[in-house]
């Protein structure tokens, strides 16, 4: 194995900003990304306390962490390791311990008497060469990998202690599930720090950092008649994981609903509640919810982690039209702008990142949640309370005498939280929403439906966009190939279309679990109210004459925006088509009103 030099004088007399710059250099040399972009990640790093450089590039999708590795290995003479496709040794995994490995980013690559091979990622951190000497009595040589690559190594490598559910359920015995739900029952409600060698609590919080490792958004806990079953919700699509024993069931939703601070003696209503806890060292926040069924109580946690959410605009995945409208309606100065689509279409992360957009000293922002997910510095956030009559109204009522520029309303669910919202819209308030229609179009007729005078509607609302969350191509299988011609025909494209078009779809790897998927990313149809569409609500024209017009007055459907970022490569026509619906449209083309 050949090995990279240990940190030249050079590198070791490199200020942090020296190192910045020359990276920032580098990068501009290589075209890998323009000056544009760095005064935009410049922008979020100032922003974001503690964020660097590399990592503000990535977060902004400007470049991934192999091209950053790449430069920085030939800025400083590394030699680049490809975790991917080397095999650790156990005897070099045992060298270091995980909690270090974890801390500082490094991973052993290989051990002998005298000295030990590391991969790092940040090869300015001299503190970490210089503990691991101390540590091992060794020499340290040092190579490069990417950040992600590292983590997944040691996730690969160091594992939990207890490697997978079925490892932990062979701990169990009849007496220790007697013996776990006779203390549960005792305790009534406890907190989830208490007893952390309990086998139950090992299960349970084995289950969750599972999910977390594997990147999913909800764990559905089901009991079926002879079994229970454990499913993770990955990139949209529920996946079966190892079952616990059925005799686990009622010890293992007890648990959770000790967690989440649930009466668990109550087990014929509906209940729910929420869990914060930490999973490989980030803040989790899990909504749990429990519903009564014939075989048992089914249980769904969702997985809300705060740096899933907050993420800049220019990486939500808009076309650069779109996103030049976007940012014009969102600096608007008064009026209502909805998003639309089913629940998990990721409304909530756009009108968050929407909020980061405009989040400015000179503005006042305040939000009215159910329930708050995430806290976002400079905002003043309300939680929706029902049980004591805090709803929508109620604070809504309230934020307009607190005189904001700009609100967020979780959801519009009922006439008198529309009405209140319409108002502020009408008095010079900037109002942003979310509305569970199929469709952009659709929301003008939900408000008509829901009992708002169609010239309110048709004066308050700037823009409605609706959306969806398609599945990214895994980029270490990804290949190229040929679309059958039926699903070409079910987007409407033809053969010349499509002539010098490469498509992509993965093969399946380890890396994305055999699915060909890692990762989704959102697809839009952004409405922008112009006078014949204001005029149409008046009239309280239908919804089929509503869509047609928009896109005549240039909404890019959907579909339309699935089937350009699957012709960029992004994900594949087969998965816009499940996604998205058809649309009954026989004398609007596809692409009109594109420009």
């Amino acid at each position: 194995m050949g090995t990279a030099p240990r940190v030249s004088r050079g590198a070791k007399e490199h200020s942090l900003a020296q190192a910045d710059k020359a990276l920032e250099q580098a990068l501009i040399g290589k075209g890998i990304v323009n000056k544009e972009q760095v005064a935009k990640a410049r922008e979020l790093m100032a922003k974001t306390p503690g964020l660097t450089l590399d990592r503000a590039l990535v977060e902004l999708n400007y470049t991934n962490w192999d091209e950053i590795t790449q430069t920085l290995g030939a800025l400083l003479n590394y030699e680049i390791v490809n975790l991917r496709e080397t095999r650790i040794p156990v005897e070099a995994i045992d060298a270091i311990p995980k909690t270090f490995a974890q801390q500082h980013g490094v991973i052993p690559l290989s051990v002998d008497d005298t000295s030990i091979v590391v991969a790092i990622t940040n090869p300015y951190d001299l503190y970490v060469m210089d503990k691991l000497r101390f540590m091992l009595n060794k020499d340290v040589r040092c190579k490069l990998a990417a950040p992600d690559a590292v983590d997944e190594a040691i996730e690969k490598y160091y594992g939990v202690e207890e490697s997978t559910v079925d490892n932990m359920l062979q701990e169990f015995t009849e007496s220790d599930v007697m013996a776990e739900m006779t203390a549960t029952e005792s305790q009534g409600v406890a907190t989830a720090g208490e007893d952390e060698d309990a086998p139950m609590i090992r299960l349970v919080q084995l289950i969750i950092t599972e999910a977390v490792k594997s990147r999913a958004s909800d764990i559905h806990i089901e009991p079926m008649a002879n079994r229970l079953r454990i499913r993770y919700r990955i990139d949209g699509v529920c996946m079966d994981q190892d079952p616990p024993p059925k005799r686990l069931q009622g010890s293992i939703i007890s648990r959770i609903k000790i967690m989440s601070e649930i009466d668990i003696a109550e087990k014929r209503r509906p209940t729910d509640g929420r869990i914060a806890c930490r999973v490989a060292g980030k803040p989790l926040d899990i909504r749990v919810s429990c519903l009564p069924a014939i075989h048992g109580e089914s249980v769904v946690m969702r997985l809300l982690a705060k740096e899933s959410i907050l993420v800049n605009l220019q990486s939500l995945g808009f076309h650069e039209t779109d996103y030049k409208r976007f940012i014009s309606i969102i600096r608007r100065p008064n009026g209502i702008f909805l998003v639309t689509g089913p629940t998990g279409s990721g409304k909530t992360t756009t009108l968050y990142a929407a909020l980061a957009e405009l989040n400015r000293p000179d503005k006042k922002i305040i939000t009215a949640e159910n329930p708050v997910e995430y806290s976002l510095s400079g905002v003043n956030q309300c939680e929706v309370k029902e049980r004591i009559g805090l709803t929508f109204a109620m604070i809504l009522r309230s934020m307009l005498r607190q005189a904001p520029n700009v609100i967020l309303v979780g959801e519009i669910r009922d006439t008198e939280t529309a009405e209140i919202a319409i108002a502020a819209a009408l008095t010079g308030h900037l109002v942003f929403s979310t509305l569970h229609t199929n469709d952009a179009p659709g929301a003008i007729t939900r408000l008509i439906d829901m009992g708002i005078k169609p010239f309110l509607v048709a004066s308050s609302i700037q823009a409605v966009m609706g959306q969806r969350l398609v599945r990214r191509i895994c980029e270490q299988c990804k290949t190229p190939y040929t679309p059958p011609k039926k699903d070409l025909n079910a987007v409407r494209l033809r053969a010349e279309d499509v002539k010098n078009v490469t498509f992509y779809r993965g093969a399946g790897c380890s890396f994305c679990k055999n699915t060909g998927f890692r990762g989704r990313l959102a697809i839009f149809e952004l409405m922008e109210m112009d006078p014949t569409l204001r005029e149409m609500a008046f009239r309280r024209e239908s919804h089929t004459d509503l869509r047609k017009q928009a896109r005549l007055s240039g909404m890019v459907s959907l579909e339309q925006d699935g089937v350009r970022k699957a012709l960029a490569g992004h994900t594949t026509l087969d998965e816009v088509i499940s996604i998205t619906q058809r649309e009954e449209e026989a004398k609007v083309s596809m692409w009109e009103g594109e420009q």
